[in-house]
């Protein structure tokens, strides 16, 4: 854990140093939240944030994150809302001149969770971890559009009584960012 708190952290201060162009922004738009447990069905949600955009040249960018995510699913029995602070640092690629292609690992805190409107909270991992792929597309200087995949890679409940629970968190996010 300590390598990749110190490469993200060397990552960071490599952005700010080289960046040729800094511009900062917000996004937001709609979740298609699952897991993958055994007979969960998607729920719709949203995300909501903003972000920093360090272009390291006319391809290549850096751009952290700082978003809530409404995510969850639901089952024959109620339906999981999981509320998150999700951070991810996402590589970001220009193919052509309005669109791009990204990728980059996401951490997740659980600010709350209710499963069938009961506090679920203590039965969850606090941490999820995650990696996204996705694009965007440049609508002008300062609008864009973005559709991203995040595969979680932690599971959302704890292990209880030596069972292991094989539930992680996936989420197919369509976002309009707004650049200053």
């Amino acid at each position: 854990m300590k390598k990749i708190i110190l490469t993200a952290a060397a990552v960071f201060a490599f952005s700010f140093a080289n960046a040729q162009d800094t511009k900062f922004g917000v996004k937001g738009g709609l979740n298609m939240a699952n897991n993958s447990s055994d007979g969960s069905k998607s729920i719709t949600s949203f995300h909501l944030g903003g972000f920093a955009q360090f272009k390291m040249n006319d391809k290549f960018a850096i751009q952290p994150e700082l978003l809530y995510s409404a995510q969850g699913a639901k089952n024959d029995f109620g339906t999981l809302n999981l509320n998150y602070i999700n951070i991810p640092l996402m590589a970001k690629y220009k193919l052509a001149d309005a669109f791009s292609i990204e990728a980059g690992p996401q951490i997740g805190f659980l600010m709350s969770a209710k499963f069938a409107s009961i506090d679920y909270k203590d039965q969850c991992n606090s941490t999820d971890f995650g990696f996204n792929l996705g694009a965007g597309y440049d609508l002008n200087e300062t609008m864009s559009l973005g559709l991203r995949y995040t595969m979680g890679l932690t599971n959302v409940a704890k292990d209880v009584a030596g069972q292991t629970n094989n539930s992680k968190n996936s989420n197919i996010q369509l976002s309009f960012g707004y650049k200053f």
